[in-house]
Parts: structure tokens; sequence; C-alpha cells
């Protein structure tokens, strides 16, 4: 009788895990458990390139260095600034990107190198 019930709560911890994984999760990394969604370890490192207008190239680096996550690397008087940025996850890194391409003076922002991390 006891093992029926231990194989009975077994089934239905199973269940329950299967009800809770989805695509999505797998998709991004992400497991989910009972308690809460655990993010993979580790973060994505990434490149980007941004041209922006040359008169106005403090402006924009003090703009993308009070960003989080983002540090100047290299720096070219006719507009160009190398940024190396780390975040938490994929969705992130877009975000990140997004921002820079959208702050005014930029002309453009290129994700040119991109890595996963891992713990």
């Amino acid at each position: 009788m006891a093992q029926a019930s231990l194989n009975k709560a077994s089934v239905n911890k199973a269940s329950l895990n299967k009800a809770t994984l989805n695509r999505r999760a797998l998709i991004t990394g992400r497991v989910l458990s009972d308690e809460r969604i655990i993010p993979p370890p580790g973060c994505e490192i990434a490149s980007i390139l941004v041209q922006a207008r040359p008169e106005r190239l403090a402006e924009v680096e003090a703009e993308i260095t009070a960003l989080p996550g983002c540090e100047i690397h290299g720096r070219d008087a006719r507009g160009k600034l190398v940024v190396v940025t780390e975040a938490p996850d994929a969705g992130s890194l877009g975000t990140l990107l997004n921002t820079i391409q959208s702050l005014p003076n930029v002309y453009s922002a290129a994700l040119v190198f991109h890595a996963i991390e891992t713990a």
C-alpha cells in the first residue's frame, strides 16, 4: 500500500513538472521549478560598434557609460565607439542595443561580437 501511494505521488509530481515546463523556458535556457524561474548561470557579453556624430561624440559616450553594464573600450575622432557590455540574458542585451541605437546623435549601433559566459 505504501509503495502504491509513493508511485502515485511520483506520478503526480512528474505531471506537475510537465505542466510547468514550457517551450519558452527551454528556448530561453530557463528551467522552471515549483518555486520560481531559475536563470542559467553566467551572462551575455557583447561588443557593439556605435557610429555617432563626431561633434557630439563626448555626449554620446557619457550617455552610453551611464547605461548599466556598458564600458567604452575604443574611440575614434570620426565618431566611432567600441562598447563592451554585459547583460544577464539575451533579451536584456537586445533591449540595451535598441536603447543605444535610439540615443540622440547616434547614427547606428551594430552588434559585432556576442558570447555567453558560463559560471
